[in-house]
Formats: C-alpha cells, structure tokens, sequence
C-alpha cells in the first residue's frame, strides 16, 4: 500500500480530534481506510474507559437548559478527572450540545441519552467514549434529570460546578423572575427536599435518633428526650426543605411565602440541583 502521508493524518486528526500520533498509528493498521482508522480510535477509547473505569472522574461541568416553550428542563453532569480538561472550551461545548439534543430528543434517562445521535454517525455515547481515547482520561455522563411544569427556570453558576432547576406552578414574568431567585436559592443552600412531606423517612429517623442522642448527652430527662428531638427536626426542616428555607434575598419570610406574595397559589413543584465535589 502507499505510505501514510502527513495530510491524511492531519485529516483524520480533524475528523476525530485524537492525536497525531494515533491518527497515524490508526491509518497504517487500518492501511488507509479512513471508516476503519476511526472505528481503531474509538476502540481504543472503549480500551481506555474500561482500564480508567476505576478512577474517580470528580472533576467536570454542569449544565441547565430550558427549551423554548420554557416548559421542561435538563440538567446534566459530564465528569472527569482534572480541572485541566473542565475548563477546556471543547469539553464545556460537548456538554451544552448534549443538553440541547436531550431537549430535543425528550430523553429521560442517561442511558437513553446516550444512545441518542451527536454527529458524525456517532452517538453521545460513543463521542464521549472517543474523547476518552483522545483525552486519556475517565469520562462519563455522571448525571442527567429533567423537570417539566407550567414554567421551568434554569440556572448555571459561573464557573459550571453547580446549576439547578425549578419547576412552578405559574405563568409570567414575574414568575420567571422569582423562578430564577429560587434557582440560586436551591444552588446555594442545597435544599434536601420541597418540603417536610417530602424528606424520605430514613433522613427523618435519623435525625430524631441524633436528636434524642444529643439530647441525652446534654443530660435532659429522659421523658423529655422526644419532645427536644421533635423540636430540633423541625428546625431541621425549616432550614433544609426549600419552601420552608429563609427566602436568601429577604431572610425575613420563607421561600414559601415569597412565591405566595406573587400569588396566592404559586408554588415549586419540582426542583432538581447538580454540583461537582
């Protein structure tokens, strides 16, 4: 066969983004063929993915979208392993493109989020597998939620280590507006639940049972030891489920009574929040 010349390994380098190196190394074994040097790259990304599998990819970006109707949501987490490979454009670009085809798509899950078209007869699944390869680093869509409601409100902190979503019951600018304050309000304060009705139980027997401990260990009465630690969950529920937090932007009413301001029946209906770390 003729030799593999410079040109056809830049080529392939644009068309896949691996290195010099194996772009050449995938040419000569695939002796010229461009379809079978590409499908080497990508095995050689699957082979990376399994013999990295082990590694923790804690660094990444997070990214919220809505679509246009405003209506539903996506958030998603693309993970690594270093700051290095977050902060590369290309790779942030990657998640914003997967978002938009989860919008599209209606994809609810990760693994049929994977499985859906990215470009180039790929699909995401496979794109993240070939940036494996040509990374060299663990990768993988850590995360993936979507919220639907009357409106939907996005909201990516800078930097893309946190974004968060919420869903409300309303429509309107106003609603739009205190939609976003309470999309930073779920990214700050991390919020357990939507409200004390909504905390799995296990969450709440064990904070009675660390209750009742501390209570104990202060010395109080043992016919008291229930009443403190009912006291000290509902504190618990006051700063830990959304609707009950203090409002970040006016500490004097809840989250609960700022919406109700607006109008009387407004209210989150779902909330979603990613953050690295």
């Amino acid at each position: 066969m003729s030799k593999i010349t410079a040109a056809e390994v830049n080529k392939l380098r644009q068309m896949t983004g691996s290195g010099m190196m194996d772009c050449k190394k995938a040419l000569v074994e695939a002796e010229g063929d461009f379809d079978k040097a590409i499908e080497i790259l990508r095995k050689k990304g699957q082979k990376v993915a399994a013999n990295r599998g082990d590694r923790d990819a804690s660094e990444g970006f997070v990214f919220a979208k809505t679509d246009g109707s405003s209506k539903r949501g996506v958030i998603a987490v693309l993970s690594c392993e270093t700051d290095f490979v977050a902060k590369n454009a290309e790779f942030g670009e990657t998640v914003e493109k997967i978002v938009g085809i989860a919008l599209e798509s209606g994809s609810t899950s990760v693994e049929g989020l994977k499985g859906q078209s990215y470009e180039n007869g790929l699909t995401i699944g496979e794109k993240i597998t070939e940036m494996i390869g040509k990374i060299g680093e663990k990768i993988e869509l850590s995360a993936f939620d979507v919220v639907e409601a009357d409106t939907v409100v996005a909201y990516n902190h800078p930097g893309n280590q946190v974004a968060s979503m919420v869903g409300l019951n309303g429509n309107g600018d106003q609603v739009v507006v205190a939609g976003r304050d309470v999309a930073m309000q779920i990214a700050a304060m991390n919020p357990v639940s939507l409200d004390k009705n909504s905390v799995p139980q296990s969450v709440v027997d064990k904070e009675l049972e660390i209750g009742m401990d501390l209570a104990r260990q202060e010395g109080k009465p043992a016919e008291m030891l229930e009443k403190i630690a009912q006291g000290k969950l509902n504190k618990f529920f006051k700063e830990n489920t959304l609707l009950s937090q203090a409002f970040i932007k006016d500490n004097k009413k809840s989250v609960e009574q700022m919406l109700k301001d607006i109008d009387g029946s407004l209210t989150v209906t779902a909330f979603k929040r990613h953050a690295l770390n």
